[in-house]
């Protein structure tokens, strides 16, 4: 009886220790670690490849990112080509699993570039897409880990409804302005799936990556539809070099708008340290400058 009763204390202890373990989770960058968080809470440690600020088009992983994902019990993507860098980590790393791709489900939008038709990979910048986003980690981490299966849906309705909010929230604030006041000039155009959602017209001098560069011809040309436009404001991106926006604005008119969070949120004392600060940050910004406040 002593025996039986000690094993099943030693059994007890041994899964509450299991338990204590949280899963392993690697995320590309800060918008899409910060919705898995939000899913795994504390079964899930997530760790961010991409820090702050940074710029998943032009990153360079490092022989730390290579760690931690060899480490992954899982690992997450936003796809649609962002993460160029992704196969050489994986293949450096020894990681065997397949990364969960985020967009899967998402409406893509695309565009003309060099001849090429290009996918906008920028989907998570519409809280609607958002919400697709999060029910592929809902299904990840209950795959990874069926224990902590009710956990995650129940995280994870109560994340989804905070983004329904969000998308609501956005609609309601940009419908209050005149369309033709809606439009705005960007570094890169990295708000497409925004403006489709909510009406909101982006231009802007570089194309979907910020690896291009745009020829004196293409600068030219935009500066003239921003006049013909009447272009309301220009913004800088977090994670962007501000250069050429500036240089485009100073000779269109455009009035400064302030600083947009695109790919990367903020530090965690700034103004968009999670994806759903990040998002509604954007639409007041947005907003103030189109009512030209």
């Amino acid at each position: 009886m002593l025996f039986n009763s000690m094993a099943a204390l030693a059994l007890s202890a041994f899964s509450v220790l299991a338990q204590a373990k949280p899963l392993e989770a690697v995320a590309s960058f800060t918008v899409i670690a910060d919705m898995v968080h939000n899913v795994g809470g504390d079964r899930v440690h997530v760790t961010s490849l991409i820090g702050p600020n940074g710029d998943p088009h032009v990153y360079e992983p490092t022989p730390a990112d290579a760690q931690a994902l060899k480490k992954a019990d899982v690992a997450f993507v936003s796809g649609l080509h962002l993460e160029g860098w992704l196969d050489r980590l994986i293949k450096a790393s020894g990681y065997k699993g397949q990364p969960v791709v985020l967009s899967d489900g998402i409406k893509t939008r695309s565009m003309e570039e060099d001849g090429k038709r290009i996918t906008d990979p920028h989907a998570w910048n519409s809280a609607a897409n958002g919400v697709i986003y999060v029910r592929n980690i809902i299904a990840a981490l209950k795959k990874a880990d069926p224990a902590g299966a009710s956990v995650y849906e129940a995280n994870g309705e109560r994340y989804m409804a905070q983004l329904q909010a969000l998308d609501a929230y956005a609609r309601a604030q940009i419908q209050s302005i005149p369309v033709q006041q809606r439009k705005v000039l960007t570094s890169h155009d990295a708000f497409g799936y925004f403006g489709d959602a909510y009406g909101v017209t982006f231009l802007s001098p570089l194309g979907f990556s910020t690896e291009s560069e745009p020829s004196a011809a293409d600068v030219g040309k935009l500066i003239r539809q921003i006049k013909a436009e009447h272009v309301s404001a220009y913004f800088f991106e977090n994670s962007g070099d501000p250069r050429l926006v500036k240089q485009i604005a100073d000779a269109s008119g455009a009035r400064p708008g302030g600083e947009l969070y695109v790919e990367a949120l903020s530090p965690a004392d700034g103004p968009a340290a999670s994806y759903a600060q990040m998002f509604r940050y954007n639409v007041d910004k947005l907003t103030a400058a189109m009512k030209g406040e």
